[in-house]
């Protein structure tokens, strides 16, 4: 009987042995075995007969801005990253350098024949740029990926020179009236109605004014280079939104209508005295000391961007936003703009690379990133209408954001003709002010 029992034990032995090498030879059970019928696996693990597979060769990209503040550098940084991470193919380094210094040395570079392989460069000089064949034409790259349609219309225009394009728009700005609500109710004024013509803005100017004796301790506006507009912005709005010098080389200079926007803005400092003016303007400083937070003035002309530092440094500030207003009614509230492209300097080793990380930079995940990081109106247009409604942007920023969105519709940008191209150094109010 124990002979019986150990001859059992035995068997039973040699069968759970069996078992267990049928098992090991049917196949890879999921725990990293390797058998010569396992099928291949799809987590990146390789069977030891295998040859290693071959390493795809890097192509890096060295990309050029002047963004190296402590808000702007973080962002652009974390853009180039989420690219580098998106693909395995292309890796992209930042070089930041100073405002002074990054297009001249583009320049050289280009002409040492080793640019940088993308840069942000200045949205109002792409054709000169074009013209003197310092950077590529994306005609092929167009072809293969038409995204024309993703950009606002104005700032597509920009970028083009013959009918050609050489960059892509990346950033712009738009421009409002920024007006004080409670100055509104102290003077009289509805504040939920600002003015909407320049007889209205002047009209609603004088009753803003402060007075204490002689001195003015607050000034309802003042038109010429307070806040972010000066004479020439004025003479555009007057003219039904036309320029200086347009792309086929017509001069607007001397119109009816912008040389009575100059007299319109001398009315203003005779009215004020310019020791006043001078006065206002040797205190205006930033942040608090910005005049129109600090309350020193009632209405103003700002960019949208405006809006961080009355979020930052005037939560007291009842604020009210408005187009701004037009020479006479009908005529258009015609903001300017201006803005930034993003461009594969002439002669970069790897235009074809530097193509696919511009398309990244433009396309909707980046630049609605950008837009609410930097609180800054993006070329993208989808991604200007997502950002407006972005749960990162406060009730107020939002109200903001999107009236500048629906701004850019009024907002023009005079790209600097490439045949004219310092006829705005001749454009200065002393030698306009003699029409």
């Amino acid at each position: 009987m124990k002979a019986k029992n150990r001859i059992l034990m035995l068997l039973s032995v040699v069968l759970t042995m069996s078992l267990l090498l049928v098992a090991c030879a049917g196949g890879n059970s999921g725990n990293g075995n390797h058998a010569t019928n396992a099928p291949a696996n799809t987590e990146g693990n390789t069977e030891a007969s295998d040859p290693p597979a071959a390493s795809v060769e890097k192509i890096e990209l060295d990309f050029w801005t002047f963004w190296g503040s402590e808000t702007r550098r973080p962002i652009i940084e974390k853009m180039i990253a989420d690219f580098n991470s998106s693909q395995e193919r292309i890796v992209v380094k930042h070089t930041f350098l100073p405002w002074g210094d990054v297009w001249t040395k583009n320049l050289a570079a280009i002409a040492a024949g080793n640019p940088p392989d993308v840069i942000i460069n200045d949205i109002n000089t792409v054709a000169q740029r074009a013209n003197s064949k310092q950077v590529v034409n994306l005609t092929e790259f167009l072809a293969q990926d038409n995204i024309k349609d993703r950009f606002f219309e104005e700032l597509w225009n920009t970028v083009e020179f013959k009918g050609e394009a050489y960059a892509l728009p990346f950033n712009t700005d738009t421009r409002f009236l920024f007006y004080n609500k409670d100055a509104f109710a102290e003077a009289g004024l509805d504040p939920e109605t600002p003015p909407t013509t320049w007889a209205e803005l002047e009209e609603f100017a004088i009753k803003l004014d402060k007075k204490n004796g002689n001195r003015y301790e607050r000034v309802g506006f003042y038109p010429n280079g307070w806040g972010n507009w000066g004479w020439d912005s004025w003479m555009t709005n007057a003219d039904n939104g036309i320029g200086f010098v347009d792309k086929e080389g017509k001069v607007t200079i001397n119109t009816p209508n912008k040389v009575e926007a100059l007299k319109w803005i001398n009315k203003w400092t005779d009215r004020l005295g310019e020791s006043t003016v001078n006065a206002f303007k040797a205190e205006f400083g930033s942040k608090q000391a910005d005049p129109f937070i600090s309350g020193k003035v009632a209405m103003i002309n700002q960019t949208a961007t405006f809006y961080t530092q009355l979020r930052d440094y005037g939560k007291d500030v009842n604020f009210g936003i408005a187009p701004i207003p037009e020479f006479k009614e009908g005529t258009g509230h015609y903001s300017s703009g201006g803005g930034f492209v993003i461009e594969i300097p002439f002669g970069a080793k790897n235009p074809e690379a530097s193509w696919e990380f511009m398309k990244f930079m433009t396309d909707v995940q980046a630049q609605e990133y950008w837009a609410i990081k930097n609180f800054d109106n993006v070329a993208n247009i989808e991604a200007s209408e997502k950002a407006a409604m972005n749960a990162e942007l406060d009730e107020k920023g939002k109200l903001v954001y999107g009236e500048a969105v629906k701004n850019l519709q009024d907002t023009k940008i005079f790209p600097i003709p490439e045949f004219a191209p310092d006829f705005r150094s001749l454009l200065n109010p002393q030698g306009m002010l003699l029409f």
